[in-house]
């Protein structure tokens, strides 16, 4: 999993914006963020789904609830979720690497080590 975190983690230069005083709570925000951003997505396409598949009468609900994934299948939404859950933590991921490789973006080690000491 920690390699899937490592993927997602596209960040933009310099400090990032804190809003609050203390940066747990910033971190818990942004974690929270993240997931209600991916859960408003999905919530929208399945809508899309369900309406669709209702309108050209496809499927039927009890199908839907019944449905077991192949292995194949079982698989790909194993992938899927370690994707989700690296994009998620991408925050944590990325006060990581500032502790393991400090730069003058970051801030230093020092700091990072004390805050996560308080977490």
């Amino acid at each position: 999993m920690i390699n899937d975190i490592l993927l997602s983690n596209n960040k933009a230069k310099g400090h990032r914006p804190y809003f609050f005083s203390d940066e747990t709570i910033e971190r818990v925000l942004n974690i929270t963020m993240a997931v209600a951003g991916e859960l408003a997505v999905t919530r929208e396409r399945l809508d899309t789904l369900e309406r669709l598949l209702q309108l050209k009468q496809v499927v039927t609900d009890d199908e839907i609830e019944c449905f077991i994934p192949n292995p194949e299948q079982a698989q790909k939404r194993q992938r899927w979720h370690a994707d989700y859950i690296a994009r998620i933590l991408r925050i944590v991921q990325q006060e990581l690497e500032a502790i393991q490789q400090p730069d003058e973006n970051n801030r230093n080690m020092e700091e990072i080590l004390e805050e996560l000491g308080r977490s």
